[in-house]
């Protein structure tokens, strides 16, 4: 019987054990570009078996919030390379999550100005967020955007395959696509946001295309070995919806089995909420989504994510029902969380005011249980 404390190898990365950092956007890259307080950060982490990137952005259009990082500049790749040179020197290992966040965005972080790109032309009811004048950073709405043209789509597909290159040429393990919580891929696969009439358009196998040709072009590039997904099946977050979530995220999941991915990683429930949150007329069956993709002959680790405290993740893993559990809150506020719940040792308390944007406060000074005693 396995324990979340034993080592896993997941496609062509071994693990140490079986504890993840979750992707986490803390909006402290100014200009895209990873810095010594990133390196810090991420270090003081790499007892984790596995760390996340919190959401980079695979080119200026798909940037969405300010001061968070980029794949796409020499100097963004350059600070990339200090975070993996010290998260493996530290024992760690560490995989991008690739982003697009399509119409999650506002004018003022969009090349020249434009409108966000989306699926179809229908503004999102969410927040971004954005560095103000006086240097204080602050939430917005986001802005209006426009839908991607038929002929545009290739490009974005490509944009993908050219981020994971730069990736592994900076040091990661591998990567993640994000496919999760209201962006781009998920804005294709959600009926509530993709109104296309195209082949990208109507049907579920349509709207999960982009998606499919995403992964294709990744793994072909880098190796399904050193690729993941994210998934959040019923997640409202960002504006998303969907009337047949299982339907929808069996017919993904059984597609993504044709490639032998590193890992699939699943939000339960509603994104930082509700565990039980529902779409459609009947609850998600999470097990039965896992069964689908195993039925497809896929074989990539399973990973489940979201309000998981230390008895769950223990269940979890011991009972088969996860090969791996994914953190977040808790890593923000607990740089060594594994040793913490490996002796049951209390858990810092995260301060959400600094979640977003200022320097090491809230960032880098959460203490250590060395430091504590």
């Amino acid at each position: 019987m396995a324990t979340l404390f034993d080592p896993i190898t997941i496609g062509d990365i071994t693990l140490k054990n079986r504890v993840v950092m979750a992707p986490l956007t803390r909006n402290r890259s100014p200009k895209a570009v990873p810095n010594t307080l990133n390196v810090t950060y991420y270090e003081q982490r790499a007892t984790a078996g596995l760390i996340i990137t919190e959401a980079t952005a695979i080119t200026h259009q798909g940037q969405g919030y300010a001061d968070v990082p980029g794949l796409y500049t020499p100097e963004a790749l350059d600070g990339w390379r200090k975070v993996t040179d010290a998260v493996h020197a530290e024992g760690g290992k560490i995989v991008v999550q690739m982003w697009h966040v399509g119409r999650i965005s506002h004018t003022d972080l969009q090349p020249g100005n434009g409108k966000p790109v989306a699926p179809s032309a229908i503004r999102a009811k969410s927040k971004t967020y954005l560095i103000n004048e006086d240097g204080t950073g602050g939430f917005a709405d986001t802005s209006e955007p426009r839908a991607l043209e038929t002929d545009e789509l290739p490009g974005i597909v490509e944009d993908y395959r050219k981020a994971a290159r730069a990736a592994i040429d900076a040091g990661f393990d591998g990567v993640e696509v994000h496919a999760a919580n209201g962006y781009l891929i998920d804005q294709f696969l959600r009926s509530s946001s993709n109104q296309r009439t195209d082949a990208y358009g109507g049907s579920i196998e349509n709207r999960a295309r982009l998606l499919f040709e995403v992964m294709d072009a990744v793994t072909k590039e880098i190796g399904a070995g050193r690729t993941g997904i994210r998934l959040s099946p019923v997640t409202p977050a960002n504006d998303v919806f969907d009337a047949e979530p299982q339907a929808l995220f069996n017919h993904v999941v059984e597609g993504l089995a044709k490639h032998d991915l590193a890992y699939i990683h699943v939000i339960e429930g509603a994104t930082g909420g509700p565990r039980d949150h529902q779409q459609g007329d009947k609850p998600f069956d999470f097990a039965a989504l896992r069964a689908a993709y195993a039925a497809a002959g896929g074989k990539g680790a399973w990973m489940t994510n979201n309000g998981y405290d230390r008895d769950l993740a223990l269940k979890a893993v011991e009972s088969g029902d996860a090969d791996l559990v994914a953190f977040g809150k808790l890593f923000i506020a607990n740089p060594d969380l594994v040793e913490r719940l490996r002796t049951d040792a209390p858990l810092n308390e995260p301060h959400q005011e600094t979640f977003y944007g200022g320097g090491a406060e809230g960032y880098t000074d959460y203490p250590s249980l060395d430091q504590v005693a």
